[in-house]
């Protein structure tokens, strides 16, 4: 087998499972608080804390790989997740099981911060939409697929199956990556790591992350993290300015296909991250499903991603991202405009192809998209481009569902809107009242991916400069 598609087949497991263990947990998160004797409020954080650790740390992790070698904080990393699956599935207890959380999230960060830089080492020019695409394919997926394996997990052996499940899969590919990735070897030419620019920009992103997720805080603490945060942020960029080693390369963002790729993958995040808890929602209040029906019935959503995603990849091999990408972020767009014009009693073929449309336009946009950020950053700085993309993708994730929660409390009071959830009966009058703040929501949403689509076609085509072959 070419090695190209050796690298492709261990990346590809390291990225699904760090990408599945990121969302799936949320449709069982009431059981596990139940069964933890818990509150909502740690509910959420057994969920948060894996995202924070993965969205802090990229970029560090990200620039170290550049330095020490991509392969080899790769295999570190599925060693740390393994240990963190592990460890989640024993937790006695809510707080416990958020710390095993967070070093789950630490190696899931080494997965995410380098699966891509290497696939891109790997692979030519006039093939690299097509592995990125499958690459990409396996971060949709996992995120996606989370939900509906959640269900069936819970409902055959429990929520800690959820963790147990990744010990044989992680013990693979840990001795599969150690066994055949090879290291490119690259010139260090003395380079040091930014220790104080990685302690201020994570110190920065995790104010500014805490303050855009624990609502319980109060208005006025929030604003003002919100403020320190954009403070330390400001003293980061000034010390990134003035060090011979900055842990983020200022000059990537004068790129255009990087900075275009990155600012419409946010925008597109979001409201992807945003969709599958919108529909869970809709389909559990309105409809009535239980979580296991909910799960199954984002399988459409599933479907389109993983088709469209390696097709749209071997296209832009072929044609390029600016318009492929564009057409995917117009679908998407066009996807939410229809599912705002459901209702209670909309058929369920209607929500069906709105989900599979929505899935079409983010498996059409993401492969082209990845292809174009990664083809244009230089070869020495793949590991800081990859942390970088990385992060944006999963701080668009992180912030998704208190997005859209802040996106419905304009028609219904969040208190009121909390009420709704967590009720085990709702009225019709309410119910009236949850879709018009679901159809508010799906209004911004396909707003973000029209302004994503006029902006994605200001990218040029890239031109790849290769790293050294192995």
């Amino acid at each position: 087998m070419q090695y190209r598609w050796v690298v492709l087949t261990v990346t590809t497991v390291g990225i699904f499972m760090a990408s599945l263990d990121s969302s799936v947990i949320i449709v069982g998160l009431p059981t596990v608080i139940e069964d933890l004797h818990t509150t909502l409020a740690a509910g959420v954080w057994i969920i948060t804390a894996y995202r924070l650790a993965i969205t802090v740390l990229l970029v560090s992790i990200g620039r170290l790989a550049d330095m020490k070698g991509r392969v080899k904080l790769y295999n570190i990393g599925f060693v740390i997740f393994t240990l963190g699956s592990g460890l989640c599935a024993i937790a006695p207890d809510a707080s416990t099981l958020i710390v095993f959380r967070l070093i789950q999230g630490i190696g899931s960060s080494f997965l995410f911060a380098n699966s891509m830089a290497i696939v891109t080492d790997a692979f030519p020019l006039e093939q690299l939409g097509t592995g990125i695409g499958i690459n990409q394919v396996a971060i949709n997926a996992g995120t996606i697929v989370g939900y509906t394996l959640s269900g069936v997990m819970i409902s055959l052996f429990g929520w800690r199956s959820l963790f147990f499940i990744n010990l044989p899969i992680g013990v693979f590919g840990t001795f599969w990556a150690h066994r055949r990735l090879k290291e490119i070897p690259r010139k260090n030419g003395g380079e040091r790591f930014d220790l104080t620019g990685a302690a201020i920009f994570t110190t920065a992103l995790t104010i500014l992350l805490l303050a855009m997720t624990v609502r319980e805080l109060g208005e006025i603490t929030l604003q003002l993290m919100a403020l320190v945060s954009a403070l330390i942020f400001a003293l980061f960029v000034y010390v990134e300015r003035h060090v011979k080693f900055p842990v983020i390369d200022m000059t990537l963002f004068k790129i255009r296909d990087y900075s275009v790729g990155n600012f419409t993958n946010l925008l597109n995040g979001i409201t992807f991250g945003s969709l599958a808890f919108s529909m869970t929602l809709y389909y559990q209040l309105v409809r009535g499903y239980t979580p296991l029906e909910a799960g199954i019935a984002l399988i459409p959503l599933d479907v389109a991603l993983i088709v469209i995603g390696p097709v749209s990849g071997m296209l832009s091999d072929r044609f390029g991202a600016r318009w492929l990408s564009s057409i995917g972020l117009a679908a998407c767009g066009f996807a939410f405009l229809l599912l705002r014009s459901i209702d209670l009693d909309t058929p369920e073929s209607f929500v069906v192809l709105a989900l599979a449309l929505t899935g079409f336009g983010i498996g059409f946009f993401r492969s082209p998209n990845a292809s174009s950020v990664m083809a244009s950053a230089p070869p020495e700085r793949r590991g800081t481009a990859t942390g970088v993309r990385s992060t944006v993708l999963n701080m668009s994730n992180l912030v998704s569902v208190p997005f859209a929660t802040l996106l419905m409390s304009f028609v219904i009071p969040y208190d009121s809107l909390s009420t709704i959830i967590s009720a085990s009966s709702v009225g019709r009058a309410e119910l009236e009242l949850m879709m018009a703040a679901l159809k508010s929501a799906f209004l911004v949403f396909a707003a973000l991916n029209f302004v994503a689509a006029v902006v994605s076609p200001l990218r040029r085509a890239p031109r790849l400069r290769r790293a050294p072959s192995a």
